[in-house]
């Protein structure tokens, strides 16, 4: 998401107690470099970790159908947060790692996570060629090809997925040409996706293995002091329609009118901004997921674009009971425009 559950680290780092903001991201980032506008974004440089930014994230999500009929999502995520606004060599290095793998089935919810200190080879991410890993957990691109063709493995109690990543469009740069804004008093991270994955491999339950394909959606962002202090949580979708269309959009909350961000992906893989306010969400109905109420059904609209839907979870209870729990998952859109998305929530 615009917004990633790095987050979470940081919360642990600050101990929680004095946090402004969701998990502290609004605390202040003396030291850490900031994003600047008009900063242009390099590739493949940017593929690669950004040590001099206090957060930082690799988030792969991807909605599958299996060989048997079935409807699945995949989360993979590889989270780093600097302890302090310097680097180091092996025990020395202030760099932390943090990784997610999920897998939803319309009736089960599999995850696991792992928690990694930079420095001595057991996490990390280099650009060319690129490579992510946290222990035995794996995203892996081909000599020269950057992102455009990754293999994608991770595996976890009754879980694991061996995937194939191909590119079908560019690199999208949200906001203006990567900066993102994400409230009215101007904080702001640098972020990038490739939302036009297709996606073919092999899924293992505990009741056997699955052929699947797909599509993909890999979301980059590096900051140092993303939110305002009074934001609380966020809602952010990535949707996919039919139609070749995709759209990646977020409210986040500050128990105000909030502020809201949009990018609009036409066919050809061309990007829009649109600014606070543009995008309405609106809850339509709550689950009862891990003793909280939490909205898994939207009305999702974009009137500058005539999009007009509502968002299913394809699995209420895809609650990611981690360190910091929140909730991800897949969903189906139906309306102005049919498809399948992801969407995460935060902060309930």
């Amino acid at each position: 998401m615009s917004v990633r559950l790095i987050a979470l680290i940081l919360c642990l780092l600050a101990g929680g107690a004095h946090a402004q903001g969701f998990a502290g991201l609004g605390t202040t980032a003396e030291g850490f470099a900031i994003p600047q506008r008009g900063t242009p974004l390099t590739f493949p440089q940017d593929h690669g970790a950004h040590p001099e930014y206090r957060i930082e994230w690799w988030y792969l999500t991807a909605t599958l159908t299996g060989a048997d009929g079935r409807d699945y999502g995949v989360q993979w995520t590889l989270f780093r947060s600097a302890l302090a606004p310097h680097d180091g060599s092996g025990w020395e290095t202030p760099q932390l790692w943090m990784g997610h793998a999920a897998l939803t089935t319309p009736d089960a919810h599999y995850l696991d996570e792992r928690l990694a200190r930079g420095g001595i080879g057991q996490a990390g991410v280099t650009a060319q060629p690129f490579h992510a890993f946290i222990d035995n957990w794996q995203m892996q691109g081909q000599p020269g090809t950057g992102i455009s063709d990754l293999t994608l493995r991770a595996s976890g109690p009754g879980f694991a997925y061996d995937l194939t990543l191909t590119a079908e469009g560019p690199l999208v740069l949200h906001g203006d040409q990567g900066y993102s804004v994400k409230s009215a008093a101007g904080q702001a991270s640098h972020y990038y996706s490739q939302p036009a994955y297709t996606v073919r491999g092999t899924l293992t339950l505990p009741e056997g293995a699955v052929a699947v394909t797909g599509q993909g959606w890999l979301d980059r962002e590096w900051s140092s002091q993303p939110l305002a202090g009074d934001q609380t949580g966020w809602d952010w979708f990535s949707l996919s329609f039919d139609s070749g269309a995709r759209m990646m959009g977020f409210g986040l909350r500050d128990g105000g009118p909030g502020y809201t961000s949009a990018t609009w992906i036409g066919t050809d893989g061309s990007a829009t901004a649109l600014p606070d306010g543009a995008l309405k969400l609106t809850p339509l109905e709550t689950s009862a997921v891990a003793g909280r109420d939490v909205p898994t059904r939207w009305r999702v609209e974009l009137p500058a674009r005539g999009l007009d839907v509502t968002v299913s979870a394809l699995n209420p209870q895809t609650w990611m009971a981690t360190s910091f729990p929140y909730w991800e998952g897949p969903v189906d859109i139906a309306g102005s425009h049919d498809g399948r998305g992801y969407l995460e929530m935060t902060g309930y």
